[in-house]
């Protein structure tokens, strides 16, 4: 049983912070993105693999099992010799997209900056002290 502790994203109990500890990967993200695409057609894992540059088999067939057991994804496996397994976003998960693909906004928009005081900040800590 969850309960509410709205606004403290300090408290385990926080809606926000348990969304997060959840969707917080990258992983998680770009299979909620490639699903978003395709929908409201299924995936099947081989393609979601082939999309999703970098990840391992492992990971995202974890990433798919959470997703699964969040309720954001359908898993649907036809029963062939190796069986086939089918991904797709339901209305749950659709409607993620909308929030994802606001922070990929903000991101296109920041990360030159972001980057910019990183390099800042990197050159300053590699500036020689003083001498006093």
């Amino acid at each position: 049983m969850t309960t509410s502790k709205h606004g403290d994203l300090f408290s385990p109990l926080c809606p926000t912070r348990q969304l997060l500890d959840r969707i917080g990967t990258k992983w998680t993200s770009m299979t909620v993105k490639v699903l978003a695409e395709a929908a409201p057609d299924e995936v099947r894992f081989a393609e979601l693999r082939r999309r999703i540059p970098g990840i391992s088999q492992k990971m995202l067939s974890v990433t798919l099992q959470n997703l699964v057991r969040d309720g954001l994804i359908t898993r649907r496996v036809e029963p062939t010799v190796p069986p086939r397994v089918h991904y797709r976003l339901t209305a749950l998960g659709l409607s993620l997209e909308v929030p994802l693909g606001a922070l990929r906004t903000w991101a296109e928009q920041h990360m030159s900056t972001i980057e910019r005081h990183n390099r800042r900040a990197d050159e300053l800590s590699q500036e020689p002290a003083e001498p006093r």
